[in-house]
C-alpha cells in the first residue's frame, strides 16, 4: 500500500516511516496539512496517517479538503493524536477521520488498523465496481423497457381512447403499467371499453396485456359480441399466465342507439353510474371472478344492462385509486371516493375532482400501485369526431379483384355466426376499412333476413308490438331447434380501378320461399317509421348504391361503391 504520513514532528515521521516500511508498504511524508493535500493530489495514497495539530493547516481542515477531493473514492484517514478526551476524539471523526491512533505508537495495533483498512478499501472497490455494473445494466434495461413500452403503447392504446365522450388517467408505478385501458369502435356503431388490472405491476403485469389487446381490438373490429371477446381473452390468459396471476376487469359495451350499456365486472372495485344531471348515483358491483382464473367451461359471461341518457356518466377505476396511501399509511378508501360523488358537483367537474382529491391525499408519499381512472359519457353518436376513430388503412395494398362464395348448412346455421369472418375478409381491402360500420350493417341485416325470414320462415310482423318480440324469439328458438334442412349462400365480389375507386357486390341467397318484394317496396315508408318491424330494408337502401331482389325474393344483391357516392 502507498501510505502518506502527515506530521510536523520529524522524529514522529521517522518512527512511523520505519514501522510502516518494515511492514512492506511505501511511505510518503508531509510536514503540514497543506503539504499533505498537495501530496494526496500528486501521489493518491491508499491510506493517510494525519497528525491533528500542525502548522499552516491543521489535520482536521486538511482531512475535510482531502475527503472533498476524493469524492466517492474511499481514502481512510487515521488521525495521530495525543488527545485523550472523548470530545476531541469525536471531533476528529466528524472532520472526516475514519479512525485514530494515540501516541506513543504501538506497531501491532498500527499494523492491525492498516490491514483492516486494506480490507475495507478492497471491499469498497468491489462494491463500486458492482454498483457501476448494476447502473450500466439498469440503464440498458430501462432503455430496452422504454423501447418495448413504445411498442406496447402502440398495441394497447391504438383504439379510440381520445374520443370526445372519454376521459381517462393512467399513472404507472413503473415504466410499464399493470393497468390496461382499451377502447374500440364497433362496426355496428357504439364502443367496447376495457379496464383491466393485472396482478402486480411493471413488466410482468404488462406481458399479458399484449395478447389481450390484440384479441380485444381484432375481435371488436370483426364484429364479435363482447361475450365472445371476453371468453377468448379469458382462455388466452388462462393458458399463458402462471398460477396466481390474473386480470381483474370491468368491460363495457356501450350502445348509442339503444342508449344503454352492458357490463361485465370481475374482481374490480365498485363502479359509479351518474345520471339525472348528477343527481342520481348508482353503484355497480362486481359479480364475477377475474379473467384468467376459470376454465372456458366454468367461465360466466353474463352481463348486466343499465340505461343511460345523454350526459350520463360511468366512472371506473383500478384498486390503485381506492388503495392510494398518504404519508401516514392511511388508504384513500371507498368512503372518501364516494364522498366526492355526493358533493353535488357538476358532472363535468367530477373527473377532475377525483384526480385532485386523490393527488392531494397522497401528497409526496411513495405510491405502491398503478392508478387508473376513466369516465365514459353517453352522447349522440353524431357528436363523435369520427375522423380520428376510423381504422388506418396502412401501406399494404391488399387484394383488389377477388370473389368469394360461402355456403352455410344446417349445423353451421345453428351454431356459428359468420359475420366476424365475413367482416375480416372485407377489411383486408384497405379502402373498405373506413366503411366498416356501413358494411357491417348491410351484411348483418341481409344475412339476418335470409336466415330468420327465409330459412326459419319467421314473420317480421310479429315484432310490430313489444309483446310480439317475446313470441318472435320464442318461435325463432323453436324452429332453430327443429331445423333439418336449409342453407344460406353468401357471395362477395370486389373490383377496383387503379386503386382509386371500386365496387363491392354482396349477394345472399336462402333456401326459403321468398316474399312479395314488389308489394313490400311500394309501401309508404312513413307507415313503418315508428314501428318495431319493417325498418331494415329502407335502411339498407340508404346505405347501398343499389339494392335488388331477384327471383322469388329469396336472393338479394347489394352494391356499394367507393369512394362513396350518393345512394339510390
Amino acid at each position: 500500500m502507498k501510505i502518506l504520513i502527515a506530521d510536523d514532528n520529524a522524529s514522529d515521521r521517522l518512527l512511523l516511516s520505519k514501522i510502516i516500511s518494515k511492514q512492506g508498504h511505501e511511505v510518503i511524508e508531509a510536514e503540514n496539512g497543506k503539504h499533505a493535500i498537495d501530496c494526496y493530489v500528486k501521489e493518491t495514497p491508499d491510506i493517510i496517517l494525519m497528525d491533528v495539530l500542525m502548522p499552516e493547516l491543521n489535520g482536521k481542515e486538511a482531512a475535510k479538503e482531502i475527503k472533498r477531493i476524493a469524492g466517492e473514492d474511499l481514502v481512510p484517514i487515521i488521525f495521530l493524536t495525543s488527545l485523550v478526551d472523548a470530545q476531541s476524539l469525536a471531533d476528529c471523526l466528524e472532520a472526516g477521520g475514519d479512525d485514530f491512533l494515540t501516541k506513543p505508537y504501538n506497531h501491532i495495533i498500527l499494523k492491525a488498523k492498516i490491514d483492516a483498512f486494506v480490507r475495507m478499501r478492497n471491499m469498497h472497490a468491489t462494491l463500486q465496481k458492482q454498483r457501476d455494473t448494476i447502473v450500466e445494466n439498469n440503464q440498458h434495461m430501462l432503455h430496452e423497457q422504454h423501447v418495448a413500452k413504445a411498442v406496447f403503447d402502440n398495441v394497447a392504446h391504438s383504439g379510440c381512447l381520445d374520443a370526445s365522450n372519454i376521459k381517462y388517467m393512467l399513472s404507472p408505478l413503473a415504466v410499464f403499467n399493470g393497468d390496461v385501458l382499451l377502447a374500440a369502435r364497433k362496426p355496428s356503431g357504439g364502443m367496447h371499453v376495457f379496464l383491466g388490472d393485472f396482478t402486480g405491476h411493471g413488466l410482468p403485469a404488462a406481458i399479458g396485456a399484449m395478447p389481450m389487446a390484440e384479441i380485444f381490438y381484432g375481435m371488436t373490429a370483426k364484429g364479435f359480441a363482447l361475450r365472445d371477446i371476453l371468453r377468448e381473452i379469458n382462455l388466452k390468459l388462462k393458458s399463458i399466465l402462471p398460477v396466481g396471476f390474473f386480470c381483474c376487469a370491468a368491460v363495457v359495451d356501450l350502445s348509442f342507439t339503444k342508449r344503454n350499456i352492458s357490463m361485465w365486472m370481475g374482481g374490480v372495485p365498485d363502479c359509479y353510474l351518474i345520471s339525472d344531471k348528477g343527481k342520481t348515483l348508482k353503484s355497480l358491483r362486481s359479480h364475477h371472478l377475474p379473467l384468467g382464473v376459470l376454465s372456458s367451461e366454468q367461465f360466466d359471461d353474463e352481463m348486466t344492462e343499465h340505461s343511460m341518457e345523454d350526459g350520463d356518466r360511468l366512472f371506473m377505476w383500478s384498486d390503485g385509486i381506492v388503495e392510494a396511501r398518504n404519508e401516514k399509511g392511511d388508504m384513500f378508501g371507498e368512503d372518501r371516493l364516494q364522498g366526492i360523488f355526493k358533493q353535488n358537483l357538476k358532472p363535468d367537474d367530477l373527473f377532475e375532482a377525483v384526480q385532485t382529491n386523490v393527488g392531494a391525499f397522497v401528497g409526496e408519499s411513495e405510491r405502491d400501485d398503478d392508478t387508473t381512472l376513466i369516465e365514459l359519457m353517453m352522447i349522440e353518436e353524431s357528436d363523435l369526431d369520427l375522423s380520428s376513430l376510423n381504422m388506418q388503412q396502412g401501406t399494404i395494398k391488399g387484394p383488389s379483384d377477388w370473389k368469394l362464395d360461402y355456403e352455410l348448412g344446417v349445423d353451421s346455421l345453428k351454431h356459428f355466426n359468420p359475420l366476424p369472418l365475413l367482416m375480416h375478409i372485407m377489411m383486408e381491402v384497405p379502402a373498405l376499412r373506413s366503411m366498416g360500420g356501413q358494411l357491417f350493417t348491410v351484411v348483418a341485416e341481409l344475412f339476418s333476413n335470409a336466415f330468420e325470414h327465409g330459412v326459419l320462415r319467421l314473420d317480421s310482423q310479429l315484432k310490430s308490438t313489444p309483446s310480439g318480440f317475446a313470441e318472435y324469439y320464442q318461435l325463432r328458438q323453436q324452429r332453430l331447434d327443429e331445423l333439418a334442412d336449409g342453407y344460406v349462400k353468401v357471395s362477395m365480389v370486389h373490383s377496383s380501378e387503379n386503386g382509386s375507386s371500386g365496387i363491392f357486390t354482396l349477394t345472399i341467397e336462402d333456401s326459403g320461399s321468398g316474399f312479395d318484394f314488389p308489394t313490400t317496396f311500394k309501401k309508404d315508408q312513413t307507415q313503418v317509421k315508428n314501428k318495431f318491424s319493417g325498418r331494415g330494408i329502407p335502411l339498407i337502401f340508404s346505405l347501398c348504391h343499389s339494392l335488388e331482389y331477384l327471383g322469388c325474393g329469396n336472393k338479394v344483391r347489394a352494391e356499394i361503391h367507393w369512394p362513396q357516392k350518393a345512394a339510390k
